[in-house]
């Protein structure tokens, strides 16, 4: 390959193509000396792109991939070596370690070098996970966290006479796909050989610290596996225990113990490692390491900003996921202290700073359990505490997540069980992770019958109508979700230039609200999408168009009052962020329909892969305010 340093900074073709025998257990010198080179060079690169993200403001993760080379390295070489023996794909269940699947790529020539700098961009196809068919020299989609171990294992009943390999770690282990792959892959005597980084730490903390008693060893060995467990940093140990893994029949576990980045002053054995590492840190570890150039390149990356000036839309920017904590908290301060122990529980599970719940534990850590990557069972343990009348169970994930616990949302509510559920990072906005984390198909936690126990869902439009919806339902029975978006959104104004949910504004479950009144028909939306549809409207007006705007902030309700006005109305579009397939779009028309109200309809919502970036997301699915008018004036015209 031919790399302009302009382009890429750090010299790839210092890169030796190594091959290593899994049937020799024992490095030579010039094998250690070669393979601890390529270490270091991909160290070096994953430091370096990745920090790229963080110049821009589009984030990443560095520590995972920065911890697992060793092992990269040497699977290459085993795959180099004897390509017939192995299925040659680094299957990672940590999908947010997709800088492996880019370098290894573009190791292999299959990804233009120059493009690792637009690490997580907007239409660069390399997002913040990997995606088949998407980035070249991609062989597999990881999905979420833990995912793949199961996949794996059908790979290996495809492949019977062939080694598969699955990057894991301690994190992806604690989800409870992990224990049934294990299971099948020891009852079928299955080939995987699952490779652990094990350096105890996940987004919030410790496990050894809010995990006590979890061992991954004696887990794995509960299961039937053999483990191989030692530490990754020592060359040598780790390569005779990945030669003992593949001469070895059968499923097996290697765990690696390391600290998190190991060798990066300032992150290593920290949480913080987890995500993308600093800009300042990454500069003062690539001078450290002699990459001036590599250092002096990340210095005079700019920032990309949105220009768009939205109408309507005020200046507060509001973070709406941290919001939502804030306003538990208040209603929490409320309650005596003996009121808060005996009814109110709340459980995270690693995602406390993303979804405002850190702001509980802080408060009032008595009601506070810090849990792990277990989704599915957090939840019901939330919904089993608030079991009985009184109770109250308060459960915080990613709404990309809300899919993994439709089952247990369903035994909860046969249970009437009370459950105050926020599920942030819904929709699509800011989300360089791309299509595996899209929280768009949260209608399926409405998935009770019509004379089931109560389910809400709800999606404020702004941080003042964020507050008053959660001091609104706090103390309602029944289940109750409330959405957030990863961005921050604007306040909402009135037609006076005033905070719309400012003043006395209350918040009224199941109530529609009219954010501007029309002629020529209406706008329904919610959640992030209204301000952009806002600044829509008030560009139609402009331009003649008298469109109104709905906001439906209950989004499971009708109100027959609204549905009345508005189904009157020339024409009616919906407008969000959801699945254009199980969103609110697909059931508003029908909920007209049965009224008898016969306007033109039309629904806007998240209908392609993602496109990675930040806000560029709206724009590639059409949802930004172009997009919007464009649909309202082909109704129109």
């Amino acid at each position: 390959m031919t790399i302009a340093k302009a382009a890429f900074p750090i010299d790839l073709e210092n890169f030796i193509p190594l091959t290593l025998d899994p049937n020799v257990p024992t490095l030579t010198d010039e094998q250690r000396k070669s393979l601890k080179a390529n270490i270091q060079l991909c160290r070096d690169a994953i430091v370096f792109f990745t920090a790229t993200g963080a110049a821009k403001g589009v984030g990443g993760h560095t520590g995972g991939p920065y911890d697992t080379v060793p092992e990269v390295m040497i699977l290459d070489a085993f795959f180099r070596s004897k390509p017939e023996q192995f299925v040659p794909i680094f299957f990672d269940e940590a999908g947010h370690r997709v800088a492996t699947q880019y370098l290894m790529a573009a190791l292999a020539g299959d990804l233009p070098v120059e493009q690792l700098v637009r690490y997580r961009e907007a239409d660069s196809k390399l997002p913040g996970h990997p995606e088949l068919g998407l980035t070249p020299g991609v062989k597999f989609s990881s999905g979420r966290l833990g995912h793949i171990w199961p996949y794996v294992n059908g790979v290996a009943i495809a492949n019977p006479n062939k080694t598969v390999f699955c990057l894991g770690s301690d994190g992806s282990q604690q989800e409870g796909n992990d224990a049934e792959a294990a299971r099948l892959a020891v009852a079928q005597n299955l080939n995987v050989k699952i490779i652990i980084d094990d350096n105890d730490v996940t987004i919030a903390g410790h496990p050894s610290d809010y995990m006590p008693g979890y061992d991954l060893k004696k887990t794995l060995e509960g299961h039937g596996l053999k483990v191989l467990e030692g530490d990754g940093e020592d060359i040598d140990d780790l390569y005779r225990r990945l030669c003992e893994a593949v001469t070895t029949d059968g499923p097996v576990a290697v765990i690696n113990k390391r600290p998190m980045c190991p060798g990066i002053e300032g992150l290593e054995g920290s949480e913080h490692g987890h995500d993308v590492i600093p800009l300042k840190l990454a500069i003062q570890y690539l001078n450290a390491r002699g990459r001036s150039e590599a250092a002096e390149y990340l210095q005079k990356i700019e920032k990309p900003q949105s220009s768009y000036k939205f109408l309507s839309s005020g200046d507060k920017m509001g973070s709406n996921r941290n919001v939502f904590g804030e306003a538990v908290v208040s209603m929490l301060a409320e309650m005596s202290a003996e009121e808060r122990k005996a009814n109110v529980m709340c459980i995270d599970s690693d995602l406390e700073g993303s979804c405002g719940l850190k702001t509980i534990r802080e408060a009032y850590p008595e009601v506070y359990i810090k849990a792990g990557i277990m989704e599915r069972g957090n939840f019901s343990a939330a919904a089993g505490f608030g079991m009985a009348p009184g109770k109250q169970g308060i459960f915080g994930t990613f709404s990309a997540f809300l899919e993994m616990c439709v089952s247990e949302i369903t035994m909860a509510r046969l249970n009437f069980s009370n459950v105050l559920c926020h599920f942030s990072h819904s929709g699509i906005d800011d989300m360089a992770d791309n299509t595996c984390h899209f929280g768009i198909n949260n209608m399926f936690a409405d998935n009770g019958l019509e004379d089931s126990y109560e389910t809400r869902l709800y999606f404020p439009a702004d941080a003042a109508q964020m507050t008053a919806c959660v001091k609104a339902i706090f103390n309602q029975p029944g289940m109750r979700f409330v959405f957030s978006t990863r961005s921050k959104v604007p306040n909402i104004l009135d037609t006076d230039g005033n905070d719309f949910f400012g003043g006395d504004y209350k918040f009224v479950p199941g109530k529609d609200e009219v954010i501007r009144e029309g002629t020529a028909g209406y706008i329904v939306s919610f959640g992030d999408a209204l301000y952009r549809s806002l600044d829509a409207v008030e560009r139609l007006k402009q331009e003649g168009i008298d469109v109104g705007l709905i906001n439906k902030s209950t989004l499971n309700v009708v109100d027959d009052e609204m549905m009345a006005k508005i189904g009157k109305a020339p024409f009616v579009v919906v407008v969000e962020a959801f699945n254009r397939r199980t969103g609110l779009g697909s059931r508003f028309g029908s909920w007209l329909l049965e009224r008898g109200y016969t306007p033109k309809y039309a629904y806007l919502g998240t209908h392609r892969e993602g496109g990675g970036g930040l806000w560029e997301q709206f724009p590639h699915q059409g949802l930004d305010p172009v997009g919007i008018m464009a649909k309202v004036k082909k109704l129109v015209g």
